[in-house]
């Protein structure tokens, strides 16, 4: 069972603004998504902020890393400027900043628990419990209305699970393994999430036919899209918010 969107914006606005921003996230909103996607890391002093990459040097520019600065260092950084002039001054946003900002226009949420090299439990707990703090009002069987986590970690995963065992997770993996079942079932995972290139019509099946959810990353063409939703996916992100629309 799936009860989410079908197309979810990728890090918020995927190629047409800067990643894991407020304006990513206004960007997605502005081309009709419901639903997005980010990146979530924990600063120095163990605030949630949104960052896909541990060092610094491609969306923010110079050196050093999330993990060895500040929470208020990190909020004045730029996360724009290496995007287009038109970004110059967008800031790297607090994970509160960012689910206050869906929650007041509507927006459903994926949370990737992305956290840095030996951080891995730590950041699955706060995340996890800042997000059951800030969900308090939200019914544990209102699926649609509850963020869903995901993480490529699987301590991350776990540590989230025995924090906030209602709020529901899908474990990420790049190629399925065999041991696939079995991470799952130890995660409590409702979902797998996985990239699309390795997948196949037969393991899609077998996945369905546990009773999961389905989930693909990062899919930007609309022949694709089609393609894997006829073998039983359940969603997918997309960069190309201008080529696949929200409601594909």
């Amino acid at each position: 069972m799936w009860p989410y969107s079908k197309v979810i914006a990728h890090r918020g606005g995927g190629t047409l603004s800067p990643e894991n921003t407020l304006a990513a996230m206004q960007c997605g909103l502005d081309y009709g998504f419901a639903a997005v996607e980010f990146d979530v890391m924990l600063s120095k002093d163990g605030i949630p902020v949104l960052m896909h990459d541990p060092e610094f040097g491609r969306t923010i520019r110079g050196t050093g890393s999330v993990a060895n600065s500040t929470v208020d260092e990190l909020v004045k950084m730029d996360a724009g400027a290496w995007f287009s002039d038109q970004f110059i001054g967008e800031k790297v946003p607090t994970y509160e900043e960012v689910v206050r900002f869906c929650r007041a226009h509507g927006i459903w949420m994926n949370v990737e628990i992305k956290p840095a090299p030996g951080f891995e439990e730590e950041t699955g707990r706060v995340v996890a419990e800042m997000t059951a703090a800030m969900f308090a009002d939200v019914s544990v069987t209102d699926l649609s209305h509850l963020p869903l986590f995901s993480s490529f970690e699987f301590p991350a995963l776990m540590a989230a699970k025995q924090a906030a065992p209602h709020i529901p997770r899908g474990f990420l993996i790049d190629e399925i393994t065999p041991d696939w079942r079995a991470q799952l079932q130890a995660l409590g995972a409702s979902a797998l999430h996985t990239n699309h290139r390795h997948l196949t019509p037969s393991l899609a099946k077998e996945i369905k036919d546990a009773g999961l959810g389905l989930f693909c990353y990062t899919v930007n063409t609309p022949e694709r899209a089609a393609e894997i939703l006829s073998w039983g996916v359940d969603a997918f992100c997309t960069d190309r918010l201008d080529l696949i629309p929200a409601d594909f």
